[in-house]
């Protein structure tokens, strides 16, 4: 119940941020709605007696105060339909976009790694395209039912003492239901990894980058089989869910219709004893039957109101999750580096695990070098490039630029002096001026800004290829959207990449997977150059991964990771001349080309 509430309060609180007016309203009008049916009882009690003693002056006075009653519970529920409609809208877009900054604003990575955030992160999405505007009736329908039943016990204690007994056996009601929502919670949260399965199978067979695949390898019968058994291992957790739930609400409303038939056949004896009248037993059937539908909706409200308030329970779990304490910034960000990046006895390991993905790394990066690393995959280049950008903290060890932690300088500056282009690039199906232009957003009107950033990614073919040229609709979720093939997509996304003209950083991680070797080599030279020159004005450090070891020779230092570890470093000809690992790999790629 202590959460319910809390729910409640939080609801009422975002729901006032968005717009007092709506919530005034609405308050007003769903409040009318449940007050003026109680009220209408012992209107029709009086209509009663007076039409048994054929008074008609004060039938029509009876009569007419039923019929505006009723009338006014019809219209208020009406209008107060509309405003908590559209204040339903309004709360739900700012439950989404909370999500969206819980998400995606914090400073790291860390939570996307962890398998109990995922589940609630599924939860929450299906939640929140449940509850709409459904919180905003579930909130003011609560408070408005609250006022009617205390009417209600009201005139119940008019009749007999006695009758105050009938709301109490609502309160097992009460109890049951709210048992069975938090069943039902943990029901939910249960079968959220099945439901993740169901849907990441359902994605893999309607999108078409997977396609080709499942039709060489025959997929499609073991796709759906997959789908059909994870959907039922979802389904058994939440139908014994359902199950335990409406058991115990069924419970609860036996106990209440006891309660139901005793107390009117308590008002009927007195009748019959001459000690009371005829209207009194239809007041009491009438507010019996309220109480009924009043604690039948008071269960639907209670177990929607917990429901919503887990919601914004897990919202906060996941709020306190990514908000973790990290150290304050007390130094500007440097505009340029003069002695270059260095890594002290650095450790990694990934949320939740205990292997290091990195372990006891020493380096030295000096400023204005190209810095290649190679090695197999799982070594650690891309977590090492990670922890660059500080996309994730250090386990252990310090990571400094100029001698200085690099903890010590604000982590937007620092992002905001990073060009990169990654493996795993986002398709933004914007306009294709945006679509480069946000690699550097103060630009991102700037024609003469994106078509740079394009030549030097060796992108000005696409200008040429493009239907309207930068001013093009990018991806297949438009109508006139124009998709665009795998290598397409890349030369956009090193066109982000290289927008960002003095950067501190440059990295490209491995973001030319679907260009051949000679156009990869040609455009890292090009790389290389605008890296030479940003490293005359700035110091930048430039680091590349690639497998194609053609291309990363022409770096100033190689690394060369395997198991987490830096084994050897040095140029290219210094690394040929020590035979180790980097000359095996660099022999076994020449050969396999010559």
């Amino acid at each position: 119940m202590i959460e319910s509430l809390r729910g409640a309060k939080t609801l009422a609180h975002i729901a006032w941020n968005e717009s007092r007016g709506r919530v005034v309203l609405s308050f007003l009008l769903m409040t009318l709605q449940f007050v003026a049916m109680p009220l209408a009882a012992p209107a029709l009690a009086a209509l009663t007696n007076a039409a048994i003693r054929h008074d008609a002056s004060a039938v029509t006075g009876a009569a007419l105060a039923v019929a505006a009653l009723t009338m006014a519970s019809l219209v208020a529920g009406h209008f107060g339909h509309i405003f908590y409609f559209e204040l339903g809208e309004m709360v739900q877009l700012a439950i989404e976009r909370d999500l969206i900054d819980i998400s995606n604003g914090s400073a790291g990575l860390e939570h996307h790694e962890r398998p109990d955030y995922a589940d609630k992160l599924r939860v929450i999405r299906q939640e929140v395209n449940w509850a709409g505007w459904m919180v905003m009736s579930i909130l003011f329908s609560s408070i408005g039912l609250a006022m009617g039943m205390l009417i209600t016990i009201f005139l119940l204690s008019t009749l007999n003492p006695w009758l105050l007994l009938l709301p109490v056996f609502a309160i097992p009601s009460l109890i049951l239901g709210r048992m069975g929502e938090v069943g039902m919670g943990k029901a939910r949260e249960a079968a959220a990894p099945h439901t993740r399965k169901v849907r990441h199978v359902f994605h893999l067979v309607t999108d078409a980058g997977p396609a080709k695949e499942i039709r060489v390898c025959g997929l499609g019968e073991e796709m759906h089989d997959r789908q059909k058994a994870s959907w039922k291992d979802a389904t058994d957790i939440l139908v014994k869910g359902e199950d335990r739930s409406a058991f115990l609400q069924v419970i609860g409303q036996l106990l209440f219709a006891v309660a139901y038939i005793g107390a009117t056949l308590l008002v009927i004896r007195n009748v019959v004893a001459d000690q009371g009248t005829v209207g009194d037993v239809v007041l009491v059937i009438s507010l019996a039957s309220q109480v009924n539908a009043q604690v039948t909706q008071a269960v639907f409200l209670l177990v929607g109101l917990q429901r919503v308030s887990r919601t914004l329970a897990n919202l906060a779990w996941m709020r306190a999750l990514v908000e973790k304490d990290l150290p304050t910034p007390d130094l500007p960000l440097p505009k340029t580096i003069r002695k270059g990046i260095t890594l002290r006895d650095v450790s990694f390991a990934y949320p939740g695990t205990e292997r290091k993905v990195l372990g006891g790394v020493n380096l030295e990066l000096p400023a204005g070098t190209t810095v290649a690393i190679v090695g197999e995959n799982g070594a650690g280049k891309t977590t090492l490039v990670k922890l660059l950008c500080r996309f994730y903290e250090q386990t252990s060890g310090a990571i400094e630029m100029d001698g200085v932690d690099m903890r010590r300088f604000p982590l937007d500056e620092w992002r905001g002096r990073i060009a990169a282009g990654f493996q795993d690039f986002a398709r933004f199906e914007f306009i294709a001026r945006e679509v480069v232009g946000i690699g550097d957003l103060p630009k991102i009107e700037s024609t003469p800004a994106v078509k740079k950033a394009l030549h030097r990614a060796r992108g000005d073919d696409l200008l040429t290829r493009l239907e309207d040229g930068l001013e093009t609709q990018i991806g297949k979720s438009y109508a006139d959207g124009t998709e665009l093939s795998g290598g397409q997509w890349q030369k956009l996304a090193l066109g982000r990449a290289m927008m960002r003209e003095t950067p501190l950083l440059l990295v490209l991680d491995e973001p030319t997977s679907a260009l051949d070797a000679q156009a990869e080599h040609n455009l890292f030279e090009e790389y290389a150059a605008s890296a030479k020159r940003v490293a005359k004005k700035t110091g930048a450090i430039t680091i590349l991964v690639s497998h194609r070891f053609s291309t990363v020779r022409m770096a100033d230092l190689i690394l060369v990771v395997n198991d987490g570890r830096i084994q050897e470093a040095g140029s290219h000809q210094e690394l040929m001349k020590l035979g180790g690992l980097y000359a095996d790999l660099y022999s076994m790629q020449a050969k396999a080309y010559s």
